[in-house]
This record gives structure tokens, sequence and C-alpha cells, in this order.
């Protein structure tokens, strides 16, 4: 059977949505690194969510949004567990130890747990030629970061970015399975909300005793990581999954170390060297490769209720 054109340009529009989101989410761990030299990691993570929940309250209220039923705020509840909470602890505590592009060798599973996670959790059920494609694009970058920075013997900050890639990898799918019911701004700003008053206890809390002392650069990782890293990237990614499927839209993130080293290079100045060239033109064919793989979606992904 053909694909309709009806389908084709939704799926475009979801991809694009999809690399657009890739792209605000490639400066998360580089802001959370700015933001841990002077910010402790808990309130690193109580401040972030605390910006994204008072966000959040202003777009819904602008919106005119009502108190969604009692099971969306629970889908909201569960997928806040893994992208309010869980995934930007680990994120800071990781980032306490290791630096961003080693990160990077770590989060080049993401793709794959992702679609591991979309397979048990959100009922699709991608091809083997899927599962190959996504397998091959994850050893290249793997390959990639590991020639780039190298790895150093395993520690607590890549026990922490394994335990990162497992709640990011949870918290996309279960967002994915929220917009099923809502709109995906509205998943994250549910989401935001729910843990407003205890990220904005917990920011009371472990307000740091000399608050003059953090310098700005680490301000401007934690707004980054507040506003868009938590809050605005989800707009565009959780329509992507919405439209495309979490398996499909999970595979771009094999894009976003290279989206990394291409910020570097706009906002540090960092060199992009020929063999970084040359192992995205191998990432950017393999995503294509499996963008023409069959995934198939199971009815709660295709239609809200």
């Amino acid at each position: 059977m053909s694909t309709s054109p009806k389908k084709v340009l939704s799926d475009k529009v979801g991809l694009l949505l999809g690399g657009i989101g890739i792209v605000l989410f490639a400066g998360t761990l580089p802001g959370t690194r700015l933001a841990v030299v002077d910010i402790e990691p808990l309130f690193l993570t109580a401040a972030r969510a605390t910006i994204a929940g008072c966000a959040g309250v202003l777009v819904l209220m602008v919106m005119r949004r009502s108190l969604p039923s009692r099971a969306n705020l629970l889908r909201c509840l569960i997928a806040g567990v893994f992208t309010v909470l869980l995934f930007p602890l680990f994120a800071a505590l990781a980032m306490m130890t290791v630096p961003a592009s080693h990160g990077g060798v770590v989060l080049g599973i993401l793709p794959l747990a992702t679609t591991a996670a979309a397979t048990v959790l959100a009922d699709e059920r991608p091809s083997l030629g899927f599962w190959l494609a996504s397998a091959a694009g994850a050893v290249l970058v793997l390959i990639f970061m590991i020639r780039h920075s190298g790895v150093e013997a395993v520690g607590w900050g890549d026990l922490f970015l394994l335990c990162t890639v497992i709640a990011g990898a949870a918290g996309y799918t279960y967002s994915a399975r929220a917009t099923a019911h809502l709109p995906g701004w509205e998943v994250i700003s549910w989401s935001v909300v729910i843990f407003l008053p205890l990220s904005l206890v917990c920011a009371v809390l472990l307000w740091p005793a000399d608050i003059a002392a953090i310098r700005w650069p680490s301000w401007s990782g934690l707004l980054y990581v507040g506003l868009v890293s938590q809050y605005f990237s989800f707009f565009v990614y959780n329509a992507a999954m919405a439209i495309t499927g979490v398996a499909r839209i999970a595979q771009l993130l094999l894009l976003q170390p290279f989206v990394i080293f291409g910020l570097a290079f706009l906002v540090n100045g960092e060199p992009i060297e020929l063999e970084t060239l040359a192992f995205a033109g191998g990432v950017v064919a393999i995503v294509v490769i499996g963008q023409r793989m069959r995934v198939t979606r199971g009815t709660s992904m295709l239609q809200r209720r």
C-alpha cells in the first residue's frame, strides 16, 4: 500500500519539529556544565524546575486552559517524574565530574534506549531494519565521540550519565503517550506546574548562602536549562513525537552530538575537523535509511482520546 501524500507531509512536519527540538536540547549538557561551576546540582535541579513551572503557569493562564482530567494529570505527573526531576538531577550530578563532550559518549545510546522504551511503553513495533539502523548509528556516534574526547575509567559521572539516558528515554516515551490525550505543549506545561510547589520549596531550602558569588555564566546556564531545555524545547519535541512517533523522532537524537559541536564552533570558536564532517555525513545517511524502515504504531498513539 502506498503512503498518502497527506501522511508524507505530516511525517515531514514531524521530522522538522523533531530537528528543531534536537537543536534546542543540544545545549542542555553544555548549559548544565556551565551552571554547576557555581551552582550545586540539587539547587540547580530545583531552580530550573521552578523557572519552568513559573513559565508553565503563565502559558496556561494566557491560553486559558482548564484543569485536565485526573487521568491526564496522572499522565503528566508520570512524564514529569522523568523529565522534570530525574533527568535534570542525574545530568547535573554527572556534569560535576565529567565534561559535556564526555557526556556525549554515553548519550550516544539515548536514541536506542528511547526506541526500546517506545517498544515497551508506547506500543510501537520497529522493524528489524529500523533496529539495525539505530544500533549502527549509536555505534558510529560512540566511535566518533571516543575518538574525539577519549574515554576514561568508568566513574560516578558515567553511572549518573547512564541514569540520565534511562530517565530521558522513559521521559520522552511517557510524554509521547500523554500527547495522545493532550497537546504536546500542554503536557509539558502541566508536568512542570504539577512539580512547581515542590521545586519552589526545595529551591528556597537549598538557596545558596552566598548567592552573589554565582557568576553570570552560571546564571545564563541555569536560565537556558530552565526555560529552553526544561520547557520550551518540549513544545516542538512532544508535537514531533505525536505526529511521527517516538522511535522515528528518537532516531534524530543521533545527530545531537554533532549539533553540539556546531554550536561550539559558532559560540566558542572551536574548529570543526574534517573527520567530524565525515562522521556527521555517515550519521545523516544512517538516519535517512532508518526513516525509510517500517515502524508500526499502536492505535493509542495514533488518535487523541
